[in-house]
């Protein structure tokens, strides 16, 4: 089903027109010409029949005798297929709050997740024939794209080569958009944005799972601290030999190391021993 404008005169000109055609009726059977006045009375309530109003952001679905004869979107009174049936949808950008659902991640973790569609309708004719009730479609449809999303991406995770529902909300969203606009094309629907409201671990499993994430980042925190640590004394160790401040062996350059990873990586302050003699007594 493809829209197209329906047949429609201008809503003033025929009210003006029908007016007269009444007025000719009733002249006509003051005068005993009821054959006029019948043509005209029959005229008259034939362009009455069309007499539709759209307002802004509107349009008329005109169907006549179980035929689509067209549509309509110029907003004011017009005029269009007389006895036909004009079924009204609104243009205008709506929002829809989707439920929260309960869906797996990609690591099978129990999450609860909802969003916020924005669309319009574009193809007021696709909205009307090719689907049944286009806004339960649309809802049902939101919450599919929802489930199908949240089970490709993990929750979280502390690895930056990895896309997840909490750290990479734009990506999510504009995946989410892409995919809720190939669902609802058929229905004449634009989705203009799709954006999670809600994203949280299931309450079953948000205990262990919020331990798990405090274990994770300390993980990855002294991991950070570690490899920074192993730069800084590498660093260190380099330029003292290059300026000549000092000549290490092996044995002094192991034990410098491990002096300077103590007081780097350390959480508390190291206390400094005082060392008299050598290394080797």
């Amino acid at each position: 089903m493809r829209e197209k404008d329906a047949w429609m005169m201008n809503g003033y000109v025929g009210i003006l027109a029908i007016a007269v055609l009444l007025a000719v009726t009733v002249f006509s059977f003051f005068e005993e010409h009821f054959v006029i006045g019948g043509i005209a009375l029959v005229i008259a309530i034939t362009l009455g029949s069309g007499i539709t109003l759209i307002q802004p952001n509107q349009s008329a679905v005109v169907i006549f005798l179980g035929k689509y004869m067209g549509s309509i979107r110029k907003e004011g009174i017009v005029i269009t297929v007389p006895f036909s049936i004009r079924r009204t949808i609104s243009l205008r950008v709506r929002n829809f709050n989707s439920k929260r659902l309960k869906v797996n991640d990609v690591n099978g973790n129990p999450i609860e997740i909802a969003a916020v569609i924005v669309f319009k309708v574009v193809d007021a004719a696709k909205a009307v024939f090719d689907v049944d009730r286009y806004e339960q479609f649309v809802e049902i449809q939101s919450e599919t794209a929802i489930r199908a999303v949240a089970t490709k991406y993990p929750y979280d995770t502390f690895t930056d080569n990895e896309m997840t529902l909490r750290g990479n909300a734009e990506e999510v969203s504009n995946h989410l958009t892409n995919d809720l606009q190939e669902r609802l094309t058929v229905a004449g629907v634009e989705v203009i944005e799709a954006r999670l409201t809600h994203l949280a671990y299931s309450t079953e499993i948000a205990q262990a799972m919020l331990q798990r994430q405090q274990a994770s980042a300390i993980i990855a925190a002294r991991k950070q601290i570690v490899d920074g640590a192993v730069g800084m004394v590498q660093d260190a160790i380099e330029q003292l030999e290059r300026d000549g401040i000092v000549e290490l062996d092996d044995e002094r350059r192991v034990a410098m190391t491990n002096n300077l990873l103590v007081s780097i990586v350390s959480d508390h302050g190291t206390q400094p021993v005082v060392n008299t003699g050598t290394l080797y007594q």
